[in-house]
């Protein structure tokens, strides 16, 4: 079965169909460029061409969102546009693409779907699924279950908002080598870690298929860290999959 998932970024937005029986997108996404400003209005417009890509849609669309979801309503906005505080955005993307769309974080879709079909697979005691990019995204599993909307790229580290100073895009825009942001997160990671104590933390976000360039490089962290099985597709993965879970679909 096919269901289509779309993952809000603050730099793209990127979307196509899923195969959940496997775990992998079924055709090459289609990605776009994240509106800038990111208001509601033009990020939901953004959504559609992604959407509309691939066809009309068929089913229920998943959409992810960089921020806490709470039904569907978007409750922060660190990295778009404020007039998404308080938004009913699966109302407006659904009206947007013509079909319902379930909403979730982004990071907590990217967790569904690694302790699905990736590196969280089988694992029970406490997982991190991190998520670096233009912020860092977190989610948190126990036992198998999710605690949803974490937001954990937002801890107090050094004085600092911590995906200000861990995430890709600092990385980037600082011109940070690997060794040196490495030292970054590998602080990051160790903060994390002494609030939590996970068994494993799973490294995603575009940067994860770079992870023999930094993992190595990684210290004062006593948990197991490994790379995102699906790398930069498990948002989209997770998206579908929430949409699915939520609602009945027709095959594509």
């Amino acid at each position: 079965m096919n269901v289509f998932g779309v993952d809000i970024g603050g730099s793209g937005i990127k979307g196509a169909p899923v195969d959940l029986e496997r775990g992998e997108i079924a055709e090459e996404r289609f990605k776009v460029l994240t509106p800038r400003p990111a208001t509601p209005e033009a990020v939901a417009e953004a959504v559609r061409q992604v959407v509309e890509h691939f066809g009309p849609p068929r089913g229920s669309v998943g959409a992810t969102f960089p921020g806490v979801v709470v039904d569907g309503t978007t409750r922060t906005a660190a990295n778009v546009d404020k007039g998404w505080i308080g938004q009913d955005a699966a109302e407006l993307l659904g009206g947007a693409v013509g079909v319902p769309v379930t909403l979730l974080n982004d990071a907590d879709a990217a967790g569904l779907a690694e302790m699905t079909y990736g590196a969280g697979k089988g694992r029970t005691g406490t997982v991190i699924v991190l998520t670096f990019g233009t912020g860092i995204g977190s989610a948190v599993f126990t036992g198998g279950r999710l605690v949803p909307n974490t937001e954990l790229g937002h801890l107090e580290l050094r004085g600092h908002d911590a995906e200000t100073r861990a995430s890709t895009r600092a990385k980037d825009e600082e011109g940070l080598n690997w060794d040196r942001w490495a030292k970054r997160v590998g602080r990051y990671l160790a903060h994390v870690e002494m609030l939590f104590s996970p068994e494993l933390f799973v490294i995603g976000g575009g940067v994860s298929r770079k992870a023999e360039k930094f993992l190595p490089l990684l210290e004062g962290v006593s948990a197991e860290v490994v790379p995102a099985r699906l790398q930069n597709n498990a948002g989209i993965v997770g998206a579908a999959m929430a949409a699915a879970a939520a609602a009945p679909v027709v095959a594509a």
